[in-house]
């Protein structure tokens, strides 16, 4: 009682639906510079493609091709229209510059918040995302 944990857990990766895998991997890899982690081909049409922000990070993307009309109305609005994903940096202006110049579709100026700077931004597929740098104190 009150020990250590014995058991090790994190959260390993969560699934984004995309239209096409190597469109994916264009925007997130070459254009953001996400890392591929792994890309399996597990049959005809389906392929196990994790990517991750740097070599560093223990969540992950999974990368999963949207598939009928469920999943792919679901694509660009998984999250019901809010922000869902929240990719953090160690120095926002410079990783805000980065993303500008490749393109990336910010939907407002960044601002200052209680908990850090933040600023929304779209990825091709229409998924919000916030870019931000999280004050000291909130990385707990």
């Amino acid at each position: 009682m009150g020990g250590r944990c014995e058991v090790a857990r994190n959260l390993y990766a969560m699934a984004i639906l995309v239209p096409d895998y190597d469109d994916a991997l264009d925007f997130y890899v070459k254009k953001l510079g996400f890392v591929l982690r792994e890309d399996v081909t597990l049959s005809e049409d389906k392929r196990w493609v994790v990517i991750a922000p740097d070599m560093n990070c223990a969540t992950n993307l999974l990368l999963a091709k949207a598939r009928g009309s469920r999943q792919e109305a679901a694509v660009g609005d998984q999250f019901g229209g809010r922000v869902g994903l929240f990719l953090n940096t160690d120095n926002f202006d410079r990783e805000y510059q980065k993303m500008q110049a490749a393109g990336v579709n910010f939907e407002e100026e960044p601002r200052d918040e209680d908990y850090g700077k933040v600023a929304v931004w779209r990825d091709p597929f229409g998924n919000r995302w916030d870019l931000l740098e999280l004050k000291p104190h909130k990385l707990r």
